[in-house]
């Protein structure tokens, strides 16, 4: 996937850069630094090593890439390297639209997170296919949501992106329930036998679910506050486009659309 990633984006940057575009280095730098780097961090390194053994590992690793790795990733805004006339087809496709907006990203983002309070999570954690799958799978939901959400920025209105803004609040508190409820259950809920404890810091079961829910609640907290920036970034260009569309009206057609709006009409 790394290979892919990278050869796709460079022969973007490459095709764009043919064309007498410029393409600024520092999308480049951090498409590869706060994305594909993260990712192979977390993939090769300790959490995707213990990913299948150590439920905090496990929990840990899909939680930074569903919310990390795709803000890292959407950095390097890959949408601008796809050809205008193709971009333009998936922008407006009813799937990036659905997908793009933050009631959609609440919903499933809670989802995924409420499958760690089932024996599923377990299931999906020790099963080499699945484990491996969604190295792959994860991040691109993750990509699935954030990307439409840069991208669509004028594409709401302003009242549609202030409903998204005070529902990516209430996310804040939703996010932290699945970690709340792991911390505090003395339970083990994915009712998966321990591995081997093969060193001296190996965690019990339940420590170990408990340390698992410490950090999806940490990082979807944390993880939040780049949504609420897109978000805010979102409703400043809409009330831009929205406030130059009032100033391109003639003083006519502004008095006849203040009457309309008086006598009720839409």
């Amino acid at each position: 996937m790394l290979f892919v990633a990278s050869t796709a984006y460079l022969l973007g940057v490459r095709r764009v850069r043919s064309r007498g575009e410029s393409w600024p280095l520092r999308r480049t730098i951090g498409f590869f630094a706060l994305g594909l780097l993260p990712y192979a961090v977390i993939e090769l390194g300790f959490l995707g090593v213990y990913s299948s053994e150590l439920r905090w590992a496990f929990s840990t690793r899909i939680a930074l890439l569903i919310f990390a790795i795709p803000a890292g990733i959407a950095a390097g805004r890959p949408l601008d390297l796809v050809p205008a006339g193709v971009r333009e087809r998936i922008l407006a496709s009813r799937v990036t639209r659905i997908f793009g907006n933050a009631m959609v990203a609440t919903v499933v983002i809670a989802a995924v997170f409420c499958l760690f309070l089932t024996p599923l999570a377990g299931i999906l954690r020790v099963d080499p296919v699945a484990e491996a799958s969604l190295g792959i799978v994860v991040p691109l939901v993750g990509l699935a949501m954030v990307l439409p959400m840069m991208a669509l920025g004028a594409v709401h209105t302003g009242t549609f992106i202030a409903i998204e803004f005070l529902l990516a609040f209430v996310e804040l508190l939703i996010d932290s329930v699945p970690g709340l409820l792991m911390r505090l259950n003395d339970n083990v809920l994915d009712l998966i036998p321990d591995a081997t404890q093969t060193v001296s810091w190996w965690p019990s079961m339940l420590h170990d679910q408990h340390l698992a829910g410490d950090m999806i609640w940490f990082i979807a907290e944390f993880a939040d506050v780049p949504i609420l920036v897109i978000l805010m970034i979102r409703w400043m260009r809409s009330d831009r486009v929205e406030a130059k569309g009032f100033d391109d009206l003639s003083d006519e057609e502004y008095d006849e659309m203040t009457r309309a709006h008086l006598r009720g009409e839409r």
